[in-house]
């Protein structure tokens, strides 16, 4: 049992703290070995037939740490040769999987519900303990039935030998699936698919580099100052994927059972990945450039068409490329929360997984924020040009203001009488621009101008829906400004061309306005969730870009197809057509995607918790 005990503590290198308890030791080792009874701590006089994982155990320490060996590294290169897809068709491949997974988890429970209907409430305790004994029992499974799980590495393509971390030729060999728990090789499993996924990227990274950056027609057409618009800082960000790839390479040689490798991310994401925030930041001029070039230099739009044609591009055109280095930072944040949800809670892998996770929320916010400034500046001087004031003039350009939403609704006018229904005068039009901090009122005059009437700050604003009165009153509601442009309250009742439409401007208008659903930060055990099955660009500012898989909550929702929803992973609001997503119907499903949510986002640090827990009891003491 000792034996089994010290092998897995060096496979893991959890813990190289020779005074580790006994006790704890064999907690890790055998809580879920495969085979035993129960998940309890077996005690050290268990015998083969009670264990049976026991019975094949090596009779000496020697012999136990040979079956947790490193890979060599003419093996380890070789696998990553092997990996034929590019990043590209890697990413699309992965999300996919994940969302046909959730589909067959969601058959499956539902299939297993049948009879007894489902709780609409949140699980009580007792509920929660039978939940995690059900699961413990199932994670017992044997080594045949755990290499069945889903997959999470994607790399089944006819150039790679290898799907899974469990299928290199040295795991199985090595007999180490024989030593860990489930839970363990499911973590080993999202560690490697973040190593593969970034041999993966580098790799699309070197053709985007060879193929085209280096391309000598191209360089000879294309003016320096054009050529450094478009392809930014690629060279950086190659160089710093290469140096981040060779020490996840060096961590895979050390041992075939990754001990960790969110330390390395979470360095570089400090160190070395602000190469994004820079190449990232100039999207909004390189798409622009891009475009200009294809529409004015005939030889430009040639040499790019031929250049998509290699068989080394497997048909995916020059844009896919220039968008890898976006594309990789915002999912090396899914793949380090993919891997905080399975690291043990409380321990130094789950501080290293949150410490890498929120550096790469900085540099991912501040890749968005660099898109943004660059396009909201550009915006908001569009937009001073086009306002004229009948009112006393606002200053609109500020480096803290940018657009929400803009539209054209009808302002109901006169009496609510028959007569005034009966009228074609009943509404005119009005040209709504909001702001995050302002509103302002214009109707639209010739020459593509518009002339303010009114203003108001955003956050005294409030909308009230009315009630059906009839089609020419549908989709009607009252905005009020508690104080105007003229320092008093002012009401306009306005209309909207659809429920939708209605329901956004009003969402937008008033943001803290109760949603029909709760969102994510009420910590509610379940709301209705829906996953992308279909990528969304977002049209309109109020609407929320998706990524195939992603998760969100539904807030809102409009009988003519639209919803208000908030994404998990990283909080972002917005409208989308419900066309784009399917319902996650089971409530099981829909409640871990919140607690792995809440672990991920909501969870102090351990070693913060324990000082906070000690204040508070000294304060307590001293009472």
């Amino acid at each position: 049992m000792e034996l089994l005990a010290a092998a897995f503590s060096a496979a893991c290198a959890v813990d190289h703290d020779s005074s580790t308890s006994e006790s704890d030791t064999r907690d890790s080792a055998a809580g879920h070995l495969p085979g035993s009874e129960s998940s309890s701590t077996l005690g050290s006089g268990a015998t083969p037939e009670e264990c049976p994982a026991l019975a094949d155990s090596p009779a000496t320490l020697t012999e136990a740490l040979q079956r947790i060996h490193p890979i060599p590294a003419d093996s380890w290169r070789n696998l990553i040769e092997q990996i034929g897809l590019l990043y590209q068709e890697y990413r699309d491949k992965s999300t996919l999987q994940e969302i046909e997974i959730r589909r067959q988890q969601d058959a499956e429970i539902q299939a297993g519900d049948d009879g007894s209907p489902a709780s609409e409430e949140a699980p009580e305790e007792d509920d929660e303990e039978e939940e995690e004994e059900d699961e413990e029992e199932e994670e017992l499974a044997s080594p045949s039935e755990r290499k069945a799980l889903p997959q999470i590495c994607l790399l089944s393509n006819p150039h790679s030998r290898f799907n899974l971390w469990q299928d290199l030729p040295e795991i199985r060999s090595s007999g180490v699936l024989e030593i860990l728990p489930p839970e363990e090789v499911k973590l080993q499993e999202a560690m490697f698919e973040l190593v593969t996924s970034e041999a993966s990227y580098y790799k699309s990274l070197n053709l985007l580099v060879s193929h085209f950056v280096e391309n000598e027609r191209l360089r000879k057409i294309l003016h320096p100052s054009e050529a450094h618009i478009l392809f930014s800082n690629v060279l950086d960000v190659t160089a710093v994927s290469e140096r981040f790839l060779l020490e996840l390479e060096r961590r895979m040689e050390e041992n075939i059972v990754l001990s960790d490798v969110c330390d390395i991310v979470h360095r570089y994401a400090a160190d070395h990945f602000s190469v994004y925030i820079t190449y990232v930041s100039n999207q909004t001029y390189q798409e622009r450039t891009y475009k200009q070039l294809l529409q004015e230099k005939a030889a430009f739009r040639e040499l790019i068409a031929q250049l998509e044609l290699d068989p080394k591009c497997r048909g995916l055109p020059f844009s896919s490329f220039l968008i890898l280095p976006f594309q990789r930072i915002t999912r090396l944040k899914l793949l380090v929360q993919n891997i905080l949800k399975r690291v043990e809670e409380r321990s130094k892998r789950e501080c290293t997984a949150l410490d890498a996770h929120k550096e790469l929320e900085m540099v991912v916010k501040a890749c968005n924020e660099g898109v943004r400034k660059m396009s909201r500046t550009e915006q908001m001087i569009s937009i001073q040009k086009k306002m004229e004031f009948k009112i006393k003039s606002v200053p609109i350009i500020s480096h803290s203001r940018w657009l929400l939403k803009q539209g054209e609704l009808q302002q109901m006018s006169g009496p609510k009488t028959s007569r005034t229904l009966r009228t074609k005068k009943l509404f005119r039009e009005i040209y709504l621009f909001l702001f995050n901090d302002l509103l302002v009122l214009c109707r639209q005059v010739p020459g593509d101008k518009y002339q303010v009437f009114d203003s108001a700050p955003r956050g005294l604003l409030r909308v009230e829906e009315l009630e059906d009165q009839g089609q020419t009153l549908a989709n009607v509601f009252i905005l009020r400004l508690l104080e105007n442009a003229d320092d008093r309250e002012a009401t306009y009742m306005l209309k909207a061309s659809s429920q939708s439409e209605m329901k956004r401007w009003m969402t937008s208008l008033a943001p803290n306005r109760r949603t029909k659903f709760v969102s994510f930060t009420s910590r509610l055990l379940d709301c209705p969730q829906v996953q992308c099955v279909h990528p969304y660009v977002a049209q309109q500012p109020d609407e929320l870009t998706l990524d195939l898989a992603d998760i969100l909550n539904i807030l809102e929702q409009t009988e003519d197809g639209w919803i208000f929803g908030e994404r998990l992973h990283d909080q972002e609001r917005g409208w989308f057509p419900s066309s784009m997503t399917e319902e996650i119907l089971n409530p099981k499903i829909r409640s871990q995607n919140l607690k792995e949510c809440f672990r991920v986002h909501k969870m102090d640090d351990p070693q913060r918790s324990q000082n906070k827990d000690r204040r508070k009891l000294g304060s307590r003491n001293r009472q």
